[in-house]
């Protein structure tokens, strides 16, 4: 593993009931079924409790902390139809949701439907014409919008921070890394470059090789979030997109999806691992970013809808309405400083085009 230290709700069909149903609210004594009689039994009972409830024994709030996930380019009706476990999992907690990316059609903020800057959506909560980034070459970030990674440090220098990413660029040229004009701020963990190492990963037919990366990613990340817990981690598995491009809609992407599934896993159960050691409030989101073209599966860049159309997995339980109601890309930015407990600046908070569906 490289690491570089430095100084179930079932989505399998996609509808309206996906939004987790209301709860029972049972009390102390089991008894807070319904009813008017009922609730007002529970209220007085409720009430008789609280009254000897000691103030010294309120519990102290959890240390927050998120990691985000993207799974590139798989569209929400595959995610939907695809058996997933791991993602079910992490569903049936907090909520699975349709959203969207590629910004107003027709408007500044249109976006192609391409990786980097869906990558780019997400981690500065804006649209292409205020990150600068259109393609996934001759990169030319605008820094003076800030990624979520400059805001945590820049807030909060003593949290920690970590990548976990196929693609090394998303590091060293997205977020601007160690890069002045970006913040010169720098990650305390690490695990990337593996897709210029040739002698570990040497490439193959197709870009089979790039599954294996992906698997030694996943893997790297699950063992740092376990035993580190970084506050704001980023994982990032590309496999998925290599495959569409290469074949298309069909059984081999299906299977590179539920590959991806396991993968996650391995990430979800180092964090419960991790949260049931320490007293940590954990978020997880898992994304993608962007879909695929309706005909063949092999493109994406355009504003068709299944192009738009992504998909939102979380674990949170304090899940606003927006988050039902096809929120965007950009909305994750905010929902996590809204999680982690971060004031955004206002010279970022400003300029973001997303809002938080995290209350």
């Amino acid at each position: 593993m490289d690491i570089q230290r430095y100084p179930s709700v079932s989505r399998r069909r996609y509808r309206s009931q996906c939004r987790p149903g209301a709860r029972i609210t049972a009390s102390v004594f089991g008894i807070c079924k319904g009813g008017v009689l009922w609730r007002w039994v529970c209220a007085v009972m409720l009430s008789l409790a609280s009254a000897f409830v000691p103030v010294a024994s309120a519990e102290v709030a959890n240390t927050p902390k998120a990691v985000f996930v993207i799974l590139d380019g798989i569209p929400a009706d595959v995610i939907e139809r695809v058996e997933t476990p791991h993602l079910d999992a992490i569903a049936s907690v907090g909520g699975y949701a349709r959203a969207s990316v590629g910004g107003p059609v027709g408007q500044p903020g249109e976006t192609p439907t391409v990786s980097a800057p869906g990558y780019m959506n997400l981690v500065t909560g804006t649209w292409a014409n205020k990150h600068n980034v259109y393609e996934n070459y001759n990169l030319s970030p605008n820094y003076a919008y800030w990624n979520l990674f400059r805001v945590v440090k820049t807030v909060d220098p003593a949290r920690k921070i970590g990548i976990f990413s196929t693609w090394t660029d998303n590091r060293t040229v997205l977020l601007g890394e160690r890069q002045p004009e970006a913040g010169d701020w720098v990650f305390d963990y690490v695990v990337d470059g593996l897709e210029i190492d040739e002698v570990r990963f040497p490439k193959q037919p197709k870009d089979a090789h790039i599954a294996l990366i992906d698997d030694a990613v996943a893997k790297g990340a699950a063992a740092v979030l376990e035993r580190e817990g970084p506050d704001l981690s980023w994982v990032y598995l590309q496999y998925t997109d290599d495959i569409g491009h290469e074949h298309g809609d069909g059984e081999l992407f299906d299977r590179a999806v539920m590959d991806m599934d396991a993968r996650v896993g391995a990430i979800w159960s180092a964090i419960a691992a991790r949260q049931a050691a320490h007293a940590e409030d954990w978020l997880v989101i898992v994304t993608t970013d962007h879909g695929r073209d309706a005909e063949t599966g092999r493109d994406h860049e355009g504003h068709t809808a299944r192009e738009r159309t992504i998909w939102i997995v979380t674990n949170s339980t304090h899940l606003q309405p927006r988050f039902w109601e096809m929120p965007e890309i950009v909305d994750i930015f905010p929902s996590i400083a809204r999680h982690l407990g971060i004031t955004i600046p206002d010279n970022v908070a400003q300029h973001l085009d997303g809002q938080t569906f995290i209350h």
